[in-house]
């Protein structure tokens, strides 16, 4: 289960130290991560207990470059059995979903999908 310490919105993933009000969350082990979590993200994460390691941490960041390299603004990040709304231009994780709670959702306000390496 996802550990989800927010604070301002931001959200501590992995069980690492929570992040001080409006710095991005990190991830250990994997080196300096430049997105944040809303607080609506936040608690999806934690009710559908979704797990965001280190590794799936990278390929989030990734992913998102690869948003932000095509001019994206807000983003359907497809990684394994999740799905993340992105907003590229702010680097902020808007929600999270697992593959059971997609079933019959209709994305909106959207721009681009990126399936994660």
């Amino acid at each position: 289960m996802a550990n989800i310490d927010g604070v301002g919105g931001i959200a501590n993933v992995g069980g690492l130290p929570s992040p001080s009000v409006g710095t991005p969350a990190r991830a250990a082990g994997a080196g300096e991560f430049g997105l944040q979590f809303s607080k609506h993200a936040q608690k999806r994460l934690e009710q559908r207990g979704i797990d965001l390691d280190g590794a799936r941490m990278a390929r989030l960041e990734q992913a998102v470059g690869q948003a932000a390299a095509k001019g994206s603004r807000d983003s359907l990040i497809l990684l394994d059995e999740m799905a993340l709304v992105v907003s590229v231009q702010n680097r902020t994780v808007v929600t999270a979903m697992d593959q059971q709670s997609t079933k019959e959702q209709v994305f909106t306000n959207i721009d681009s999908v990126v399936i994660a390496p």
